[in-house]
């Protein structure tokens, strides 16, 4: 499959980014190519289409396929698996807050109240357990407020971060109207 410029863009773009995001890059334009063509495609057509080695492509999609990010399909008449994505940018969007979640942040939640519980931590000096404790609070409050974000549906969740940045205006005395809806595609 030929990209079009702008497809190329987007994925090229996508895979830079999650280098950043702490991605491996093929994982993540493999992902941006299954999201930007909205199909399924099967490996040898990823392959083809990114010009990554068979080992590579399988591998990336084995780490997207445990991150709940794609799901196999079939075609009819074809023994080939199919690889798709949602489109849904908020099914997107939670599925990766609810892994990172899961696999970063609730481990690291359950080590601060180990250490809490331990009969030695209170050897430790008073500002050492004070830093323990207010990190634990603030992410157990963190981790309430997420897994709250999350049973949002999608329209709700838009509303609060709509009116988050209404309430960050107020706090900063800056004007208090609303964010300006998302861009339209040009009629035509």
């Amino acid at each position: 499959m030929q990209l079009t410029d702008i497809a190329q863009r987007f994925v090229v773009h996508w895979g830079e980014m999650g280098t950043a995001w702490g991605v491996n890059r093929t994982v993540a334009q493999i992902h941006a190519l299954l999201f930007f063509h909205g199909r399924p495609l099967h490996a040898e057509e990823i392959c083809e289409t990114l010009g990554v080695a068979r080992s590579n492509a399988s591998n990336s999609l084995k780490e997207l396929l445990n991150w709940n990010l794609i799901r196999t399909t079939h075609v009819l008449g074809d023994r080939r698996d199919y690889f798709e994505t949602s489109t849904d940018v908020w099914e997107l969007f939670r599925t990766v807050v609810r892994e990172r979640k899961e696999r970063e942040f609730d481990p690291t939640v359950r080590m601060l109240r180990e250490l809490v519980a331990r009969p030695d931590f209170a050897s430790e000096t008073a500002d050492a357990q004070d830093r323990v404790r207010e990190t634990l609070h603030l992410m157990d409050s963190l981790g309430v407020w997420a897994d709250e974000m999350l049973r949002l549906s999608p329209s709700t969740l838009d509303k609060v971060l709509r009116l988050g940045a209404s309430v960050q205006k107020f706090v900063r005395g800056g004007p208090t109207d609303k964010a300006p809806p998302p861009p339209q595609p040009p009629a035509g």
